[in-house]
């Protein structure tokens, strides 16, 4: 036994107990049928829970159709609620405790996919899509607030024992933060207390469901934006201090901005032959495959790289906060947990390896645990192929086509 370790000891979020401290962060795994759960969702989410995970989270449904990002995506609607109560009941069965993230993508949309014009805090174009988009208006603004309630009691009845509400990485809420997207005059914009006031009143919403039914909330929030003109440390801390005092149950600290930077969030590089070979043919992939390299530049990799940032927030923040970001292996984690922090967020570690936790438990009985390590290559040949296909680690593959190897090895 490593002498000391946190890691394999219960802790609490909010109402709910883990049995370690563990969380399978909420990586979009592109693998719904008609925006509801399917067997291959089901077969790795188990396969997580019986890997000895603490909780394993489902990344990504949307509140409703129009925040829906893509077509493998989950929408929450009561016709789901059977199949995602068969997907939390074998969770469950395998010890884990069971999160969904939900959000609303706000402009990273399209009209086919969404069934409408794609909305934010304000009109404008979105390059990434390519798309015009429309502001939302206060009315809609206020039945969104009702629909995230709405999703987090259809959680409820789908068995998950917690909800993780999407605020980061420039989806809807993290578009009302921003000055960059924001342009409203209303009291939604402006100041920065008035574009916090969508997210406010999303989390009363939710906290208020979330109480009646005894579960826990935790809120995926950016550090920083990553890119000139964005949120900054600053700022984050504030909203950090905003869900605390709504009495949020834990904070997963990340950072990054999917249409102006979003290798901040995975880090590396993204293999854009890889990204456009699963598309269908059409002018994305032709815009893609000729300016891909300048669309998604490359931020270096390094092990544990939101962990400085994340120190910033452990001095001011109290309730438990989960830190992710390239922690592959037990010595960062050790790391992270003496730090003070009370989860270790990881995805690609468990998409390589989905028994990740199980096997690093018991190289520690063993006594080689000190220095296990994910065998993941830090590709993201998964994060490429999620996007137009679904998840899976390119070593656990042997169908790729020849002229993706060199990019990916």
């Amino acid at each position: 036994m490593i002498p000391g370790s946190l890691l394999f000891t219960p802790s609490a979020i909010g109402p709910l107990t883990l049995r370690n401290r563990t969380i399978r962060a909420a990586a979009f795994e592109g693998m719904c049928i008609d925006n509801g759960p399917s067997d291959a969702l089901y077969r790795y989410h188990t396969s997580v829970a019986a890997g000895e995970v603490g909780m394993t989270t489902v990344a990504y449904a949307a509140i409703n159709r129009s925040g829906l990002s893509f077509p493998t995506q989950l929408w929450m609607r009561p016709e789901i609620v059977p199949g995602l109560k068969h997907l939390t009941d074998g969770i469950h069965n395998e010890g884990a405790a069971a999160s969904i993230q939900m959000g609303h993508c706000g402009n990273m949309s399209h009209r086919n996919i969404c069934g409408c014009t794609p909305v934010s805090a304000s009109s404008g174009f979105n390059m990434y899509s390519p798309t015009f988009v429309r502001a939302l208006k206060k009315s809609e603004i206020l039945a969104m607030v009702k629909d995230f309630g709405k999703a987090t009691e259809m959680a409820y009845e789908s068995g998950f024992d917690a909800v993780e509400i999407h605020a980061g990485h420039g989806y809807l809420l993290s578009q009302f933060m921003s000055t960059w997207l924001n342009k409203r005059k209303d009291e939604y914009g402006g100041s920065f207390i008035n574009r916090l006031r969508f997210t406010s009143q999303v989390m009363e919403e939710v906290m208020e469901v979330a109480a009646r039914r005894n579960m826990a909330v935790l809120v995926k929030m950016n550090m920083r934006d990553g890119f000139r003109g964005g949120m900054e440390l600053d700022e984050s801390l504030q909203v950090a201090t905003l869900l605390e005092k709504l009495r949020v149950h834990a904070l997963v600290l990340s950072g990054g901005y999917v249409s102006r930077a979003p290798m901040y969030v995975m880090r590396g590089k993204m293999p854009v032959k890889t990204l456009t070979h699963y598309m269908p043919w059409n002018y994305v992939k032709i815009g893609v495959r000729m300016i891909g390299k300048w669309m998604i530049p490359p931020v270096p990799f390094s092990e544990g790289y939101f962990l400085e940032d994340a120190r910033i927030f452990r001095k001011h923040i109290r309730i438990p906060l989960v830190c992710l970001g390239g922690l592959f292996s037990r010595t960062v984690i050790e790391q992270v947990l003496d730090d003070g922090f009370e989860f270790i967020g990881m995805a690609r570690p468990l998409i390589n390896d989905p028994s990740f936790v199980k096997h690093m438990r018991e190289a520690e009985e063993k006594g080689t645990g000190s220095d296990y390590s994910s065998n993941c290559k830090h590709t993201n040949y998964c994060i490429a192929r999620m996007y137009s296909k679904d998840m899976v680690c390119h070593q656990h593959l042997d169908d790729i086509p020849k002229k993706l190897l060199n990019e990916i090895k």
